[in-house]
């Protein structure tokens, strides 16, 4: 059986001294006095290639966002909230002092700590142009200077670098696409026109993939294939990958909409564009300051913009939603199927972290539709359920307990659709306090589910729908409510989500997660997601477009954390719908054993 997670301690606190002394010695011998790490890779992905974990190589933390910033005589790893105790854990903390996202920027503290007059340095394919500008003005106001590198001086002393991916790149057939790459590329050519640029640059390859119905396996758990495109208002579109990895399917899909090109000659042909006199768009997420520079030096006219294909993927058709609803309850039918057996097995106390995320990915198998994992499970007993990312080892494995939550985050890669859950369960008895927090965050979870916005609404201002409970009690959780979802693509997809810096508005077919949580750190965490789907409501006399969510996800929430006596009489009522719900999708989908652990599991509340 395949096996799609692994539980090796990749990363160890005692490798960052000897990495960061030999980062050190390089910028010395340079004249650098400083030299910036993001966690990213040259198309601004949140998940990289192995050749591409610079951070976790430097410093040992393996977090999906953060920064290093390297001087001489002192070092510092910004992070969110999310990774708070993970960062900690994992760095050594004598070497590079981890840094709260909210207390200071990358570039607050450049400019705190920075010599003055140093010279500071940085990979000109891991910035976007805003981003370089907050690192210029840093720099500036610490009377310092920047320089780029042509090489990344992590890559000049990683001895052993794995080399770049070579997964093949694919066709995504139509009845999952629901558009085929003409139509597409005939919608992004309007928005074009209308935005009269000249070219694209589709530097994010999420988009490079939804415009060609590509995929691919070149980073872990989400099928893209990484490489660039060029796509002229007029004329035939170039493809950048390395040979090796485009295979005759995907030539044979693509046929005539684009040529296929050497990535080794992407520079070369960024240049023939600058020469061409035209309006060049750099997308301004994903678009690294290197190919900003390159185009102006040939002479291009760089315009820096939102690339419009990202907008596009965001609206779900037609096929793609029924996809997802298929994804969903093929997937809600495995994940029933290892709460039940979770149910059996763990309160013998046998059972860790580890046993749990086998279990549910053999479940996942047995579905026979399974391409891969969303993203490595999150299974925390206890104290590590309080760590929103936290990511299972063999070094860090628990033991499941009685008396303790056991929260469990994870999801699947279908080729029909990518699927996102997340539950909390509790292993014998649970506190006053764990139900109240598991209340709450409910009572959130399901204003979310609930909610009824007019047109032009954004994620910033349906986020606080979901803290307002927890608020009412002195409390609130420090990530965003909700994110965009692909379709058999990334799990994360923006622009939009449900965040306070979620200011895209949102449209009908876009999917998004809805995930409040509570996290007690050394104690217990909770969070409850679904996913969901933007669709039109009527309001009976109302004069605007109103909308509100779908649930996708059908699977029960543990009721043996449910506190009925501070839900309203109809959050109680959508709790018992939802169930009805399940009961009635994935309940003939059961052995009869599962089965009646489910109507136990459902039934409603008073």
């Amino acid at each position: 059986m395949a096996q799609f997670q692994f539980f090796d301690d990749t990363t160890s606190p005692a490798q960052g001294p000897k990495h960061i002394a030999k980062l050190r010695a390089e910028m010395a011998r340079r004249g650098f006095d400083g030299f910036i790490v993001p966690r990213a890779d040259e198309h601004q992905g949140e998940y990289v290639p192995k050749s591409a974990e610079r951070l976790a190589w430097l410093t040992g933390f393996t977090g999906s966002a953060g920064t290093a910033v390297i001087l001489q005589n002192k070092a510092a790893l910004v992070v969110d909230g999310r990774y708070t105790v993970q960062a900690a854990e994992q760095v050594d903390t004598s070497v590079i002092t981890p840094v709260q996202l909210a207390d200071f920027t990358p570039e607050d503290w450049i400019a705190e700590n920075l010599p003055q007059g140093g010279t500071f340095a940085y990979d000109p394919w891991l910035h976007t142009s805003d981003s370089l500008k907050r690192l210029e003005q840093a720099v500036s106001r610490a009377g310092g200077q920047l320089a780029p590198v042509d090489m990344n001086l992590v890559d000049v002393i990683w001895i052993d670098r794995p080399a770049p991916p070579q997964a093949p790149v694919r066709p995504h057939p139509l009845d999952y696409a629901g558009e085929a790459a003409p139509a597409k590329l005939e919608r992004i050519r309007r928005k074009m026109t209308e935005a009269k640029i000249d070219a694209l640059v589709i530097s994010d390859p999420h988009n490079l993939a939804w415009a060609f119905n590509l995929r691919g396996g070149d980073v872990g758990h989400t099928p893209l294939p990484l490489g660039y495109a060029i796509l002229p208002r007029e004329g035939r579109a170039s493809l950048f990958f390395d040979p090796a990895k485009v295979t005759n399917e995907a030539g044979d899909a693509v046929g005539d909409l684009a040529a296929f090109a050497p990535i080794s000659g992407f520079q070369s042909a960024l240049d023939e564009l600058g020469q061409t006199g035209g309006k060049i768009r750099i997308d301004s997420a994903t678009g690294a300051v290197a190919l900003i520079r390159r185009i102006e030096a040939s002479g291009g006219k760089v315009d820096v913009g939102a690339d419009p294909i990202a907008l596009m993927k965001a609206v779900k058709n037609e096929a793609e939603i029924a996809g997802s609803h298929a994804a969903h309850l093929r997937d809600g039918v495995a994940v029933a199927r290892f709460l039940a057996w979770l149910d059996r097995e763990a309160p013998s106390g046998k059972l860790t972290e580890i046993d749990a995320v086998e279990a549910l990915e053999a479940f996942r198998v047995e579905t026979g539709a399974l391409k891969n994992i969303s993203f490595p499970s999150i299974s925390g007993a206890g104290p590590n359920a309080a760590l929103p990312h936290y990511r299972v080892t063999s070094s860090s494995n628990r033991s499941i307990e009685r008396n303790q939550i056991f929260l469990i985050d994870s999801g699947a890669q279908y080729e029909d659709g990518t699927t996102d859950i997340t539950r909390t369960i509790i292993v014998g008895e649970p506190t006053a306090e764990m139900k109240d927090r598991f209340t709450r965050v409910l009572k959130g979870h399901i204003a979310i589910a609930q909610a009824v916005f007019p047109k032009g609404t954004t994620g910033a201002q349906i986020d606080a729908f979901a803290r307002k409970p927890l608020w009412e009690a002195g409390l609130d959780f420090d990530h965003g409510t909700g994110h965009g979802i692909g379709s058999y693509l990334s799990v994360h997809e923006g622009p939009q989500r449900i965040a306070k810096t979620g200011h895209t508005p949102l449209e009908i077919g876009m999917m998004l997660s809805n995930e409040p949580g509570f996290y007690k750190p050394g104690a217990y965490g909770i969070r409850i997601e679904n996913l969901i789907l933007v669709e039109p409501r009527t309001i009976s006399g109302g004069d605007r477009e109103m909308m509100g969510f779908e649930t996708l996800t059908f699977t029960p929430i543990d009721l043996r954390l449910v506190e009925p006596a501070i839900m309203t009489a109809d959050e109680i009522a959508w709790l018992n719908a939802y169930h009805a719900a399940v009961r009635e999708k994935i309940g003939s989908h059961l052995d009869a054993e599962t089965r009646a652990w489910l109507e136990q599991a459902t039934q409603a509340i008073g």
